[in-house]
């Protein structure tokens, strides 16, 4: 894979970290990848390699940088704690002003060459909920974006295409907040709001015990069909 940690400004002056994947061609959209609470780690590594496979220019910011730099937590026992902590000692508003500054180094990149969106997962979910409501990306994926509902009140400020995935057995997401995002976005034609049973939390993360192969590849399929539309107008049969 053609990737590469580089740095990032920050709106203080500082800089941190972000992983950078790179198309096999060199150019395409941009896909500002969110994390979950456990890092850059591995997984979503792979995940940005994995969409940089498929044509996008892909940066993971690390939203963990003034906490602890690099964190590559894995998913169980003192690493899930870790990274509650670290979730814990995120300040909304920084984060949010980094991610602004990574979707703003992303579309910079002379590698890109079209709008960017933003992906993330879990609390990356929420995260990519919020980039919407701040005008940071052009659309936005959010796979099991724990606290959403409880965001609603932001959705007027969301003039992008939105796709969520949400797993029906969700064990930090009840079906009570799947409807309330579903009944807030139901009248926005460019709204996707997918739902997978028999899945838990993590279906996506192939290294965690709640990784299911057929809910991810197609929740992942129906990603790449949402990118096709919003980020190359020229392919969007919706537009």
């Amino acid at each position: 894979m053609n990737s590469q940690w580089i740095e990032i400004n920050s709106s203080t002056g500082a800089t941190f970290p972000g992983y950078l994947s790179l198309p096999p061609t060199g150019t395409g959209p941009g896909i500002l990848l969110i994390q979950e609470i456990f890092g850059v780690n591995a997984h979503i590594q792979g995940v940005a390699d994995q969409y940089a496979m498929d044509g996008y220019v892909v940066l993971a910011p690390d939203l963990f940088w003034r906490q602890e730099p690099r964190v590559n937590l894995g998913y169980d026992g003192p690493d899930f704690n870790k990274g509650l902590e670290l979730m814990a000692g995120l300040h909304l508003e920084d984060t949010l002003a980094d991610l602004a500054q990574a979707a703003s180094t992303l579309r910079q990149r002379p590698e890109v060459s079209a709008p960017v969106a933003s992906l993330g997962y879990c609390m990356g979910g929420k995260l990519s909920y919020l980039a919407a409501t701040r005008g940071i990306v052009d659309a936005a994926i959010c796979y099991y974006g724990a606290g959403i509902d409880g965001l609603l009140q932001h959705a007027p400020a969301i003039h992008c295409p939105m796709l969520f995935h949400f797993a029906e057995q969700d064990a930090y997401i009840s079906a009570t907040a799947i409807r309330a995002v579903a009944d807030t976005f139901a009248q926005q034609p460019n709204a996707w709001i997918q739902t997978y049973p028999h899945v838990n939390h993590g279906f996506n993360c192939w290294a965690r015990g709640a990784y299911n192969q057929p809910a991810a590849a197609l929740a992942r399929g129906r990603s790449l069909e949402f990118l096709s539309y919003y980020l190359t107008p020229v392919a969007n049969p919706k537009a």
